[in-house]
Formats: C-alpha cells, sequence, structure tokens
C-alpha cells in the first residue's frame, strides 16, 4: 500500500493509484491523481551512501562546454529577468556548480547548497533574489517539505528556476531514461508543475521544455525587482 503523496499530501485511497511497476529490479511507482506526482516506493530509494557514490559518477564539470550548453536552457531565461548583482541560491548544486559560474560570470552573487558536497546550512538562513534548482526536484524524498523550503528562502518577487525531467508521455514512463537512474524518486508531469505554481501563488515567468521560472508574489504595491 502507498504512502501519502509526498508532494500534496493526499492520503491512500482511491486518489493514489499503482502507476507502474519494474519487475527486474522490482520498484513500485505510485500516481498522484490530484496532483499528478509519480515517485518511488519510499522502501526502495538508496541509502545515502549508494546515493552519493551515484552522484560521483556524473560527469558535470563546469568547464565542459556541453554541459554548460546544456544549463544555458535554464541560465538564458532566467539572466533576462535578473537585476544587476542578484544574490542567489544554487540549490543541489552538486560537485561541480557550473550553473553558479556562469551566473557569477555575469555579476551575480551565488551561494551553494547541497547535502553531500555544500552542506553549509547557513545559507539556508537567508533570503535571495532567485533560487536555482537544476536536476535536483527528482531526487527530492519529500518534495512537499523541500518546495516549502525554497518558497521560504525566496524574497517577495525573487525568480525560482526549476530544471528536472519532464513526464510528458505516460506511456514511455516504463522505458524512460530518466526513470532508470537509481537516484531519481520522483517525477513531474506538466499538471505537477501547475500545481506547484498554483499552492505557492507564483507567476509564470518561463516555460519551456523541462524548464520552469516562476517568480514569488510581491507585496501589495512593491514593484519586482
Amino acid at each position: 500500500m502507498s504512502s501519502d503523496c509526498p508532494l500534496c499530501g493526499t492520503p491512500p485511497g482511491q486518489s493514489i493509484r499503482l502507476f507502474c511497476l519494474d519487475f527486474r529490479r522490482n520498484w513500485r511507482y505510485w500516481r498522484c491523481t490530484v496532483c499528478r506526482l509519480s515517485w518511488r516506493d519510499p522502501s526502495q530509494r538508496p541509502n545515502p551512501e549508494s546515493e552519493r557514490a551515484q552522484y560521483e559518477l556524473h560527469e558535470n564539470e563546469p568547464a565542459d562546454p556541453a554541459y554548460r550548453q546544456f544549463l544555458q536552457r535554464v541560465s538564458e531565461p532566467l539572466l533576462a529577468h535578473l537585476s544587476p548583482g542578484a544574490r542567489g541560491l544554487d540549490f543541489g548544486a552538486g560537485p561541480g556548480p557550473a550553473l553558479a559560474e556562469m551566473l557569477a560570470a555575469q555579476g551575480h552573487l551565488v551561494a551553494l547548497y547541497d547535502p553531500f558536497f555544500h552542506p553549509d546550512t547557513a545559507v539556508l538562513q537567508e533570503q535571495y533574489d532567485f533560487i536555482t534548482c537544476t536536476e535536483t526536484a527528482e531526487h527530492f524524498y519529500q518534495p512537499d517539505i523541500e518546495f516549502d523550503r525554497l518558497h521560504g528562502l525566496l524574497k517577495a518577487g525573487g525568480l525560482l528556476a526549476l530544471m528536472t525531467g519532464r513526464l510528458d508521455d505516460d506511456a514511455r514512463f516504463s522505458r524512460w531514461h530518466y526513470r532508470h537512474d537509481p537516484t531519481h524518486v520522483c517525477f513531474y508531469r506538466p499538471e505537477t508543475m501547475e500545481w506547484i505554481r498554483n499552492q505557492y501563488g507564483y507567476d509564470r515567468v518561463h516555460e519551456k521544455g523541462d524548464v520552469s521560472i516562476f517568480r514569488k508574489a510581491t507585496a501589495r504595491g512593491q514593484r519586482p525587482g
């Protein structure tokens, strides 16, 4: 039996259904019909040692031109909406924070947080003009807690840039390469991203492919930065 939806909290019942079975690995995936999140059964997550070892296999070198081009899908639309000298947080920066370097090269100040590679929680006591969360949300064990945290870390009018593989075709889920990474445990449909936007009252700034950029609401009469 499934647990509550880890994003919207819908309890087990008619709104939570078994979505996919991977018989080879004996992995079970659940689907919430409210927010449309899909997730691997919590009992089948990797342990912290295995999770870190998998991340260290990723070839995400900051100097790699192909990787930087990949990240331009986030950096270019984000930079178009940032004020000079904006202060940001790269949440889930990984061992090679290429995106932070790219944004810093354009004059922005970027703090780093990653539970494995940049674990200084002092940066989580501040607020930011923008937050990037790239190829990270699929690793969230408790996306409800993580998205609440990101919302709280954003200043009014701040930008949240999300990039995660988008499950736009349920029929391909069983053979989807994104699913086969053992550290990927949550999967977002376009409707899921819309649920997140509505849940926090964000304005949509940019939406293309696997990238969403949202703006946090400002106080009445305040202009966005």
